[in-house]
Parts: structure tokens; C-alpha cells; sequence
């Protein structure tokens, strides 16, 4: 399993950040593409993509890796 990619604020715009990372990867003038690139990314790593509302409190999350459902335990 990869790194998980985060689509979050930054500034007036949106960025595509790497788990793990001070520097974000991409930036874009839209949340929208912003999370189109996130996501893609977290499907090549089969990670999890997290989105960051407008308030900075994440909003959303999609796994793209091998999820155990149901749990083991």
C-alpha cells in the first residue's frame, strides 16, 4: 500500500499533498481538479484519498487499496 494523497486548501487554492510531506505536489485553481489529480494518484498507489472542505476540517474519504471487510478480529 502507498501514501495517502490529500486534496486540501491552500491560500486562495487547491493542492494535492502527499502523506507524509511538508511541500504539497501540485497546486490548482480548483478543489475540483485538485481532487481529480489526488484521487488519481491514490488509485496508481491503491491509497486512500482524504478532501479537505473549505471550513479545513476533512470531509471525505475513498480507499483504493485492499480493504479487509469485514475486519479481521
Amino acid at each position: 500500500m502507498g501514501y495517502n494523497y490529500y486534496t486540501v486548501k491552500y491560500g486562495d487554492k487547491w493542492a494535492s499533498r502527499r502523506e507524509g510531506s511538508d511541500r504539497v505536489s501540485k497546486v490548482f485553481d480548483t478543489q475540483k481538479e485538485a481532487m481529480k489529480f489526488s484521487r488519481s494518484q491514490a488509485k496508481q498507489n491503491k491509497s486512500e484519498h482524504r478532501i479537505q472542505g473549505k471550513d479545513g476540517k476533512f470531509r471525505d474519504a475513498d480507499s483504493y487499496g485492499k480493504d479487509k471487510f469485514p475486519p479481521e478480529g
